[in-house]
């Protein structure tokens, strides 16, 4: 089935209002709490989004430009997301929200006009108009299970789950490169539980490598948004022991993971 950038775009905002809800209802105290990324408080976290979906609108409309900009601020080295929330450190709440907000629109506006397999830079590879909203997806997810989790709620899954988890699959071999290990040939099947009780299934059914379990704890566990300790995924095989340990659906350095649910408190 073709790809719908549209359709695509609509699953973005959808998980957009999600997030968006959480953020209508910090005060001042509220946007310094503290989440499970380490040194980051929800502001920092809705700064990195605003500033990421304002690159990736550079990259659609001026690649040359992007390329530029990209290239100084990795320059900085791997730690270049931090630099980018100590610089936005002291924007208020309200100015932080109206930045997400218009840069999640202008975004959205020009991108589902976009050619699905469009190329576009990035900061790692190039990659196509329809995986910049995925990975947009995930991202507002990702960065969205770290807000909820500061705050003390539980969003309830959707099918919108289903991008993040194909990312996840996608990005099996990005994962063995990013650590200078080489991308084995063995394939890994996965079979994930749906929110909605359906099977989502990757890779050839009759392998021996294998990931199973509920679809949430798979995106959760490649966007190093929970220990491995703490989800419920069958993990079988050598390969795919590997690759869980190293999984991770956004593109940088090596993100460092998170700690036991028993250490972290």
């Amino acid at each position: 089935m073709p790809v719908s950038m549209p359709g695509l775009v609509a699953d973005l905002l959808a998980e957009t209002r999600v997030l968006d809800d959480l953020l209508s209802t910090l005060d001042d105290a509220g946007w310094s709490r503290p989440t499970p990324a380490e040194g980051w408080a929800i502001r920092d976290q809705v700064s990195h989004l605003a500033y990421f979906d304002e690159a990736a609108l550079l990259a659609a409309t001026a690649p040359d430009r992007f390329r530029r900009e990209a290239a100084e601020l990795t320059a900085l080295g791997p730690g270049f997301p931090d630099e980018v929330a100590a610089r936005h450190r002291e924007l208020p709440g309200d100015g932080l929200l109206g930045w997400f907000r218009r840069a999640r629109r202008g975004f959205a506006e020009v991108f589902e006009t976009l050619e699905p397999k469009a190329r576009l830079p990035w900061y790692g590879p190039d990659m196509s108009a329809a995986s910049s909203v995925t990975a947009r997806i995930m991202e507002t997810w990702a960065h969205g299970q770290d807000v909820a989790d500061a705050l003390g709620v539980r969003r309830e899954p959707t099918g919108r789950l289903r991008h993040i988890a194909h990312l996840g699959v996608g990005t099996f071999g990005f994962a063995f490169s990013l650590h200078g290990r080489a991308v084995p040939a063995a394939p890994v099947r996965v079979e994930l539980r749906a929110p909605d009780g359906s099977t989502w299934a990757w890779g050839p059914p009759e392998a021996a490598d294998r990931v199973s379990g509920p679809a949430l704890d798979f995106c959760l566990a490649v966007t190093q948004r929970r220990h491995a300790d703490d989800i419920a995924l069958r993990v079988e095989g050598p390969v795919a022991t590997e690759w869980m340990s190293i999984a991770q659906a956004f593109a940088g350095a090596p993100g460092p993971g998170r700690k036991p649910a028993g250490e972290a408190r």
